[in-house]
């Protein structure tokens, strides 16, 4: 039984690690779409939802297979719990690069913003981020969790200066109004990535340590990384 188990678990393993690719080259590419006012590209990724969401079914009935047929305990346990967590917040940041790419495509209709603002400060960040997290799962690297846990706060915080800055342009230049609104809508669906990224950060400290840390103050005591 135990070779049964471990053979799904790594099979399992394999499919979780091709969906964070697939979602990690998503939000890489979205963000370039936004960059380069590339339509082609947002439209590819809009069309790649179906793909996600497919391999995203995949793996949580891959999942529901393990918990049922061998009825594991303990760490087995902990890790189903964790991948089905996980899987689901990756389909979300999936579906928030799809969201990115919607935004790309309205302004590829528009004037362009020549207010630099944050935005590719906190989409870099966001994405490192989300490497970072993925890299971390892959090696059960709590200290690399913990890190991620803690640069949240640097995304919240630059988001809310994204939205004073376009508030600010749009005060000014009321004729970018619409513009300016989808670069404070692509503010918020980095920032709810970078928000996915430390779900799986506390789910992969839950897996290796048994503890649930979400909704505590320990997960921000490790400093964020220099910028």
């Amino acid at each position: 039984m135990r070779v049964h188990l471990q053979r799904d678990v790594d099979r399992l393993n394999r499919r979780l690690l091709e969906l964070s690719a697939e979602v990690e080259s998503d939000v890489r590419a979205a963000v370039r779409a936004v960059e380069e006012r590339d339509e082609a590209a947002a439209r590819r990724i809009i069309e790649h939802e179906a793909i996600i969401n497919a391999w995203e079914v995949e793996v949580e009935d891959d999942c529901l297979k393990i918990l049922a047929l061998h009825q594991p305990v303990a760490a087995d346990l902990r890790y189903g719990i964790a991948v089905l967590k996980m899987n689901q917040d990756l389909e979300r940041i999936g579906d928030l690069a799809v969201h990115i790419a919607e935004r790309a495509l309205l302004l590829c209709g528009r004037p362009a913003v020549s207010q630099p603002f944050r935005l590719g400060e906190m989409a870099s960040k966001t994405q490192a981020m989300l490497k970072k997290v993925l890299d971390a799962f892959v090696n059960l690297n709590t200290a690399a969790a913990h890190e991620v846990c803690a640069a949240d706060n640097e995304i919240d915080a630059i988001n809310r200066d994204v939205g004073d800055q376009v508030k600010k342009a749009a005060a000014q230049n009321p004729a970018m109004i619409e513009s300016l609104l989808q670069i404070m809508h692509i503010a918020r669906h980095l920032e709810r990535i970078a928000d996915h990224a430390t779900n799986i950060a506390e789910d992969l400290i839950y897996l290796v340590d048994g503890r649930i840390v979400r909704h505590t103050a320990e997960v921000s005591d490790v400093p964020a990384p220099p910028a």
